[in-house]
Parts: structure tokens; sequence; C-alpha cells
């Protein structure tokens, strides 16, 4: 088995459900690799990039073999740039199973065949995806619950971790 899980996202932002799913993949593998993507199809995020990054490496910080990256493009080239590793995609509900479980066969696909520009040749390597129950505790987070929430002024303690409570505070997102 893989020693390494990529554990892909927007985190915009960070959730304790996030939170949750990094701890328990870190059990499960020597090393994490959380992988904040840059999403250019959301317009207008609650957070850049690097605030994403930052509150991520500040929420994993003490959880041993987990380390934050940002990438661009392709997940599976991403992946692939991490040795042999697995991704990991957590599941609250039905409804993202369905979602989930198309992306890892598209994953699949696009991982399956390498081609060589230097010499031509093809290898096969595919790309796993590892999916991980949401604890029922975390079931209803999500970053765009936490989004509409912090719109309407909702108390966030329950959604996200306390770093990410405080810069959405400092950042005059909720009160």
């Amino acid at each position: 088995m893989a020693k390494t899980a990529v554990y892909p996202g927007s985190f915009d932002p960070v959730t304790l459900g996030h939170l949750d799913l990094i701890q328990r993949a870190a059990g499960l593998f020597d090393h994490v690799v959380v992988g904040v993507l840059v999403n250019s199809e959301k317009k207008s995020p609650l957070f850049s990039l690097e605030d994403r990054v930052i509150m991520l490496r500040d929420v994993c910080r003490g959880i041993p073999g987990v380390t934050v990256e940002s990438f661009e493009g392709l997940l599976v080239d991403f992946v692939r740039s991490k040795g042999d590793a697995v991704i990991i995609r957590g599941l609250r509900e039905l409804m993202d199973f369905d979602m989930e479980l198309q992306m890892a066969q598209v994953n699949r696909i696009a991982s399956r065949i390498t081609r060589s520009e230097n010499d031509g040749t093809e290898t096969v390597s595919e790309i796993e995806t590892l999916f991980l129950p949401t604890d029922p505790k975390f079931s209803h987070v999500s970053s765009s619950v936490v989004r509409e929430y912090a719109r309407y002024q909702v108390p966030l303690r329950d959604f996200v971790p306390e770093n990410v409570l405080r810069v959405m505070i400092e950042k005059g997102i909720v009160h």
C-alpha cells in the first residue's frame, strides 16, 4: 500500500470535518499531503490561497507526518509528483458518493497512461482513491455551509477550528 496520501480540496475555509479527516488519514499513512487547490472556477473565494494554506498549516501543526502545499492543474499530476500516493476523499452523505465516485473514476483513467516526451514510451500508473466516511458529528459541516452561515452571522464555533474562527473575526467576516 502507498505510504503517502494526498487530501485535496479548496478548504475555503477549513472545517472541523476536514481536520478530522486529516487526523484520521495521518493515522493510516506515513505522510499526508494536504493539497490546497487553486480553484479558478470559484469567482469569489472567502479566503485567498495564501490565507487558506496558512490556516491549514496552523491547524495541522502538531499532527505528525502532515504537510500542506498548494497546487494548480490536474490533481493526478500533483499526486504523481508525490510518488507512490493515493487520494483521500471524505464522504458525508450519499450525494457525496455519486460525485466522488465519478471523480475517482476520472482520476484513475487520467492517471493510467503517462507518456514520456524524451523517448516516446508509455507506462501504466494508476492512482487510487480511498474514501473515508465522515465522523457523524461532522456530517452536516461543509465549507459552503460555513460561508453561508458566516454571511448571516450564525455562530461558527461548532464548524471551524479556533484559529480559523479567529481569522474570520480578524478579517471582519464574522463578529
